[in-house]
């Protein structure tokens, strides 16, 4: 029995063999990466948020960003090539995912979306993201997001 929630993320971190650490804390509504960060000794910067956002014809993707920094909408939508990014609603958040916000992992998402990672968290000894539950992280490599998820890497951090 294991202490941690099998979610779709565990699911696929298991059958794609990457080794993983399960955190657990007390979540907190709006919480967000400050407060995980305090609750399990961790910087911020090594928090990685999964943000959904949507094109101006409200196509999905998925973004991996530092806990302390932004998304500059305008640099992300220009790299990729679209007029304008805006995060979505939190209901359709939730219907692209299949995770409740504050839970949102980019392993194991309902459908697949394109995964757009910010380029410096390739240079964090180990990530801290979303396991897909709320109050619950799982660390890993970088190198074994990159291997699983096979994002776009983009300089979009404000």
């Amino acid at each position: 029995m294991s202490d941690h929630p099998i979610t779709p993320a565990i699911r696929v971190l298991r059958a794609e063999n990457v080794a993983f650490t399960p955190h657990t804390f007390d979540y907190v509504e709006k919480g967000g990466t400050a407060h995980s960060s305090k609750e399990l000794g961790v910087d911020e910067h090594a928090i990685v948020k999964t943000l959904v956002f949507e094109d101006e014809h409200r196509a999905p993707i998925v973004v991996l960003m530092h806990g302390d920094r932004e998304v500059s909408t305008k640099t992300l939508a220009r790299i990729i090539g679209v007029k304008m990014l805006k995060p979505c609603a939190p209901d359709v958040a939730e219907r692209h995912s299949g995770y409740k916000v504050g839970g949102t992992s980019p392993f194991g998402l309902k459908r697949t979306l394109p995964i757009y990672m910010q380029q410096t968290i390739t240079t964090l000894e180990r990530m801290y993201i979303n396991g897909g539950g709320r109050g619950f992280l799982v660390s890993l490599a970088p190198s074994e997001a990159v291997r699983v998820l096979q994002p776009t890497l983009v300089e979009a951090a404000q």
